[in-house]
């Protein structure tokens, strides 16, 4: 009899359930590897340049659609879920305060790569105590793994409109992690789709990113603009960037089916204070050392301290008049590299034309205050 032969598999799979919401997973679900379904998709999504300079991407092409060239002898894929929305809400209040730095959910906590990826790693451990020959390798948005149609295939939810995965009973707010196994477990069924007619988040999305129910256009959205792209930020986009300096959350905002989010039990996830409601003045001013400083174990500082000025820029360009911005903007003038530069550049350039608009606005104020005055008894 072979040591696979000798194991309970279903008894197992119950276990590695058990073991992942121990870890502090609150959903483990169990896919095959066959992803063909997808892979059309993902090829016309590539073909039409919908990846923008996210070249890797790319260049491993149909891998991501087939875990066991990824891994070899990959013949199940455990997918997990965690949820990261904090006890605290305010985040979604900063969006309305153009003066404040908006920072996606996400990212106002400890990078979730190496949570999950630490999680995962002890899970695996965990099943090589009870199965020697069991072969495995963790996976968290750092390889070609279409982790969304391995959800969707594990359990986990299904595939919203605006392609990031929903639960009935915990919403899209949670990051999602993937196991690669060689161990033939007992494989979960897809959940009922639950977007029905809904087309709030197309409606919602700043930028129109979301060109078809289930397509994003990586190229217009935010969250790629801030933070997979290395270049100027096309003048189209940066007026509806608003004050997003670091991902966008506009889509999980509006989604019905966030109103069921499950609060986290990760401190790690819970905001840092300096990245949390901080004015853009404030952030525009930290120099490198401090930027590396305050994003330690953050996934926001793997974009850099170049990127993070162009994004502050942008968004104190898009905020009202103020003379606090145009003095930061101006005393990082010439001191930076001409990608920066541009953008502090277009922000004068916006900030001076509101300033022009205000003064107009209190002069005619001013004349019709005069005006009525005027015509008012001498009593009055």
């Amino acid at each position: 009899m072979s040591a696979l032969q000798s194991i309970d598999l279903n008894r197992l799979t119950n276990d590695i359930k058990a073991w992942g919401r121990a870890l502090g997973f609150q959903h483990v679900g169990i896919s095959d590897v066959d992803l063909s379904q997808h892979e059309e998709k993902l090829m016309a999504w590539l073909e039409k340049g919908y990846h923008g300079d996210m070249e890797y991407m790319a260049a491993h092409g149909t891998k991501r659609a087939r875990p066991a060239e990824l891994l070899p002898g990959t013949v199940r894929v455990i997918s997990v879920r965690m949820d990261y929305l904090p006890p605290d809400a305010s985040f979604a209040r900063h969006l309305s305060d153009d003066q404040i730095g908006y920072v996606s959910r996400y990212a106002l906590g400890r990078d979730y790569h190496k949570v999950l990826r630490q999680r995962l790693k002890q899970l695996g451990e965990k099943i090589s105590a009870q199965f020697e020959d069991a072969q495995w390798r963790p996976f968290v948005d750092s390889a070609p793994v279409l982790e969304h149609a391995i959800a969707e295939k594990a359990g986990t939810g299904w595939t919203g409109k605006h392609s990031l995965t929903i639960s009935k009973e915990a919403g899209s707010w949670f990051f999602l992690g993937e196991l690669f196994i060689n161990l033939p477990l007992p494989v979960d069924e897809p959940v009922e789709e639950g977007c029905g007619s809904c087309t709030a988040c197309l409606t919602i999305c700043p930028t129109q990113a979301i060109v078809a129910p289930y397509t994003v256009d990586a190229r217009k959205c935010i969250s790629y603009l801030t933070i997979e792209n290395n270049g100027p930020i096309p003048e189209t986009y940066r007026p509806l960037m608003g004050n997003r300096i670091y991902g966008c959350d506009d889509c999980q905002l509006v989604c019905p089916w966030n109103r069921y989010a499950a609060i986290t039990e990760e401190t790690d996830f819970h905001a840092r204070k300096q990245l949390h409601g901080q004015p853009l003045t404030t952030l525009f001013a930290w120099d490198e050392s401090t930027f590396l400083k305050n994003t330690e174990g953050s996934p926001i500082r793997r974009i850099g301290h170049e990127k993070w000025l162009r994004n502050i820029a942008v968004a104190m360009g898009n905020a009202s008049a103020s003379e606090a911005i145009v003095s930061a903007l101006e005393g990082r003038s010439g001191s930076v590299s001409e990608m920066v530069q541009e953008h502090i550049d277009w922000a004068l350039t916006q900030q001076a034309g509101k300033q022009d608009r205000e003064t107009v606005s209190n002069r005619q104020q001013q004349r019709l205050t005069r005006v009525i005055k005027k015509g008012l008894p001498r009593d009055a």
